[in-house]
């Protein structure tokens, strides 16, 4: 499917280049059923409150069945969560979803007894368990970890409330993503010839990369200006999210949000202020990168929807099958089986739902649950940075299927502080084979113009955007308001400096960034992207180096799902992300691609 300015209904999209649904559920009834049985099964859980602590057996019994109904209620909810995301205005998903939040939040209130009676029951005696029944020796992590939140966790009578509260508090994300996935409707972008382009969630990025600076510029202003148009009720919605990170935050008797954050994956704040703080000390190396930009493109003057502008008038094409195969060549030192199932996944067990359509969100996720595929929506447009996006989606989907492969339900999923490591990581492999192998100098270019596109995102956008989430929720911990206009001056203010003089700001349409960003309703997750490529580059290098047993050590990794605390599984894999040394590094990757491309261009 070629690139076109006319974007296709959901319904003209090829069934081969869409998510593999009938893998999950082979119809719509057997989803239904599925669901019914997960809500009707809700009350027989509360069987087991008050029990847990009656012998190992009881225990055993009880949380291999709250197990069983968190991965059947997991297993509904990316049915109806890909059917949403990849066609918001198909009203039946949007129900569909509806559904699955609201037993959800039942699911939630009724196994939250389970922390509580395990606090009760001890640390020495859940020991001694261990020892009398084998089938309680793979919780020995889990149960270290719930000790480790012991001082966190609060009554059987309040968990239950706080279980209780996770639908009604998705309001603000759910209606955030509903206005500017499905309701928003963007001015058309046009081209320099008088050509009207259709913008979309799904089409949008493709056209800040566009050769004519007017798709570029009218795309920009007509995207963020419908941002503007809704931005009291936007700020309204991420106001109320960090109320609600806030209340948490108290709640459980944390000292603040970002401690509050930080603690479910036993991260130092430390390791979130040692990154910002290397951070601001290289801005000037971005400085560099933007006078770099403004004289190749031979521009008097940078603007923000020049960052993308390519160097060169000529487009390489890479269609999908074609990046697939470069994708696999470059994952090659991985092994064969890495790659053999990365492959498969890509064209026979339609991992992947590939093209963009109306209503489908934009961006791109990896999602699933250990007995589904671990699916990729994404909207591919045939060039270099859509196969950059789907080697990052496919190191998360990889990640999933290995810890999958090899850990129980209790470990079968990872935090997000590892996860953009391992998507990452793909993408520093394969830009390393580009490199290597395709010595057109208009090839070389793009794929360095295509990493500090990335770079840009995760080393310069997501740690700025950290520094304003961290404002932001400082503000409302002090009971202090949020208005649009605080936010948006805010944003503004940290762009500019780092854009350092270098970039014309228009601070309504910079600063209202925040607003195109629902990452923000997961708090605290952007600062991981800037940590994630951090890793990932320090452990792509050594596997580029061929250190030894540095393939080996990633895939443990890789394997390890929750198995191990994030910093150690980390550590065991060959990076201390606890020090500023593979932020350093990464940014001298960064730098050599800035020197590269001044010598290129």
């Amino acid at each position: 499917m070629a690139k076109s300015s006319s974007v296709p209904t959901r319904t003209k999209v090829n069934p081969k280049f869409t998510w593999n649904a009938e893998s999950v559920f082979a119809t719509l009834a057997d989803w239904e059923k599925a669901l019914e049985q997960v809500a009707a099964e809700v009350p027989t859980i509360k069987k087991f409150q008050g029990h847990l602590g009656d012998s190992p057996a009881a225990l055993v019994t009880g949380l291999q069945a709250i197990e069983d109904l968190a991965i059947r209620l997991s297993r509904v909810g990316v049915y109806a969560g890909m059917q949403h995301n990849c066609d918001a205005t198909d009203q039946a998903a949007t129900a569909m979803l509806g559904k699955v939040q609201s037993v959800s939040g039942l699911v939630r209130s009724a196994t939250a007894f389970a922390e509580p009676e395990l606090l009760a029951i001890g640390q020495a005696k859940l020991k001694e368990w261990q020892t009398q029944d084998a089938r309680l020796v793979p919780y020995a992590m889990f149960f270290d970890n719930l000790f480790r939140k012991q001082a966190h966790v609060r009554s059987e009578e309040i968990e239950e409330l706080l279980g209780m509260l996770g639908d009604p508090f998705s309001g603000p994300s759910g209606s955030t993503g509903m206005l500017t996935d499905a309701d928003f409707k963007f001015a058309p972008a046009k081209s320099s010839g008088g050509e009207k382009l259709d913008l979309t969630q799904g089409t949008y990025h493709g056209y800040m990369g566009h050769a004519d600076r007017k798709v570029r510029r009218t795309a920009w202003e007509n995207y963020t200006d419908k941002y503007l148009e809704f931005k009291n009720t936007l700020a309204n919605n991420y106001a109320s999210s960090i109320k609600q990170n806030v209340f948490h935050m108290r709640a459980r008797q944390h000292s603040s949000t970002l401690a509050a954050s930080l603690f479910e994956n036993n991260i130092p704040v430390e390791v979130f202020h040692s990154l910002i703080n290397t951070f601001k000390q290289n801005l000037p190396t971005w400085h560099r990168y933007w006078a770099i930009r403004r004289k190749a493109l031979g521009l008097k003057t940078l603007h923000p929807y020049d960052i993308w502008a390519p160097f060169s008038q000529k487009t390489i094409k890479v269609p999908y099958l074609k990046a697939v195969d470069w994708i696999c060549e470059g994952m090659a030192p991985m092994g064969k089986d890495y790659v053999a199932v990365m492959r498969r996944g890509c064209i026979e067990d339609r991992w992947v739902d590939v093209y963009p359509n109306v209503g489908k969100r934009a961006g791109a996720f990896s999602w699933g649950v250990s007995g589904t595929h671990p699916f990729i929506m994404m909207s591919y447009n045939d060039d270099l940075f859509s196969l950059s996006t789907l080697a990052h989606e496919l190191g998360h989907s990889m990640h999933s299927y290995l810890t999958w492969q090899h850990q129980p339900l209790t470990y079968s999923d990872y935090s997000l502080f590892v996860a953009e490591v391992a998507s990452n990581f793909n993408q520093v492999l394969v830009r390393a084979h580009l490199l290597e192998t395709q010595k057109n100098r208009a090839f070389q270019i793009r794929v360095i113009e295509e990493a500090m596109s990335n770079f840009h995102r995760y080393f310069f956008v997501m740690p700025t955007l950290a520094r304003f989430e961290l404002e932001a929720h400082a503000r409302v911990e002090r009971g202090e308001g949020l208005t649009a206009d605080e936010l948006i001056d805010l944003m503004a203010d940290l762009f500019s400096e780092g854009y350092g003089g270098e970039m014309e700001v228009d601070r309504a349409r910079v600063g209202i960034t925040w607003a195109t960003f629902g990452h923000l309703f997961s708090d605290y997750y952007v600062y991981q992207y800037a940590t994630g490529i951090s890793g990932a580059h320090a452990l792509g290098n050594r596997v580029l180096r061929h250190e030894p047993n540095a393939v080996e050590n990633y895939l443990g990794f890789l394997s390890a799902g929750s198995a191990l605390y994030p910093l150690d599984a980390l550590q065991r894999a060959g990076v201390d992300l606890t020090t500023p040394q593979p932020v350093e590094e990464t940014f001298a990757v960064m730098k050599e691609y800035v020197n590269r491309l001044e010598s290129l261009v």
